[in-house]
């Protein structure tokens, strides 16, 4: 079983993560398959693809793109895997749906990927949580280290690029090295923003 372009993943656990822990109890958030945000988007590599070099292996554990593992109703009402299901549990991941994988207890962007995470507005004239297009850069990548944005800098990003993630518990905004257009000197009082039902999940 090889893969010419494609990684072969299966998911982590399941397919879809419908329930957060809250006191030690479950509680169901969705029950609509249509919704993209409850499909997982963790996976396992079991195949890498034969024609790109890169460093994730097999048993790898991967961030992909939520529609690999989504399922919908056609138009039959006809319930249907994605068109990335292979066989069994194993599905088809292009190489532009990848986003992260772990290394040595560590995740490494791949591509030009990276991840930010939001910071609180502080601005008592507004019911704003966060601050707009401002954020803490948490994963990095090469293009971005080349221009001296490392991970901890306050930078700047572009709107309508970023993608809600949850990584560790942590809710961060997937997006490309170009989305980043700025970087921030630190005035003292940013503060991360982590709404508690992220860390939860």
């Amino acid at each position: 079983m090889k893969s010419l372009y494609d990684f072969i993943v299966q998911p982590l656990d399941k397919e879809y993560n419908n329930e957060i822990k809250i006191d030690g109890k479950s509680l169901v958030l969705n029950t609509d398959l249509n919704s993209f945000k409850s499909v997982s988007k963790l996976a396992r590599v079991v195949k890498p693809p034969l024609a790109f070099n890169t460093e994730i292996e097999k048993g790898d554990i991967v961030v992909i793109h939520h529609n690999v593992f989504r399922t919908f109703y056609d138009i039959r009402g006809k319930l249907k895997k994605s068109r990335s299901f292979f066989k069994d549990n194993l599905y088809f991941c292009q190489i532009d749906q990848l986003y992260l994988y772990k290394k040595d207890q560590k995740w490494k962007s791949f591509g030009d990927r990276c991840f930010v995470m939001p910071i609180k507005d502080n601005n008592n004239l507004t019911l704003d949580k966060e601050q707009k297009l401002i954020g803490i850069l948490k994963i990095g990548n090469s293009s971005l280290e080349a221009l001296g944005i490392n991970p901890g800098d306050l930078i700047g990003y572009t709107p309508y690029g970023e993608w809600e993630f949850i990584i560790d518990n942590q809710r961060l905004y997937c997006m490309k090295s170009n989305d980043i257009v700025i970087k921030y000197e630190y005035e003292g009082n940013e503060t991360e923003y982590n709404p508690s039902w992220a860390s939860s999940s």
